[in-house]
């Protein structure tokens, strides 16, 4: 992911959240994200998240479809740098909008789909402020 801050590279986990790895690999071959901001950052009181993903870029836009929850056991809010979809309050409402984690937030575990972990790049990560834009995404399988 190149980001006006710097390049983050992510480690998606398809064998334990096939079908949001999927969506998201999909959404970026198309395309969907170049140019979008990260439209929410809450870094304050405590380091919690940088949320990007969303066409309007106010948290009301998706792709035109949703999806359904996809946790595993396998993948926790255990640490910085987990990417998960957000959604709305509505379980299943998972649509193209994702977070990462700025530091461990196991109170989002079983409500929210985590689909990997940054490999590097945290520094882009924690400089990103509202408004920063995903310039554009590109998928390596290996």
């Amino acid at each position: 992911m190149n980001t006006s801050k710097g390049v983050i590279v992510l480690q998606l986990d398809a064998r334990n959240a096939p079908n949001t790895v999927n969506n998201f690999v999909f959404l970026s071959c198309h395309g969907f994200y170049d140019g979008l901001i990260f439209h929410r950052v809450v870094k304050t009181p405590e380091p919690f998240v940088i949320q990007g993903g969303d066409p309007a870029g106010n948290g009301t836009g998706g792709p035109g479809y949703t999806f359904n929850n996809e946790v595993s056991p396998n993948l926790l809010h255990d640490a910085a740098g987990v990417i998960s979809m957000a959604r709305t309050p509505m379980p299943n409402t998972n649509g193209s909008q994702f977070f990462i984690t700025l530091g461990p937030t196991p109170s989002l575990d079983g409500q929210y789909n985590a689909f990997g972990r940054v490999a590097s790049g945290m520094d882009a990560v924690n400089a990103i402020v509202i408004g920063d834009t995903i310039n554009s995404v590109s998928i390596e399988e290996r």
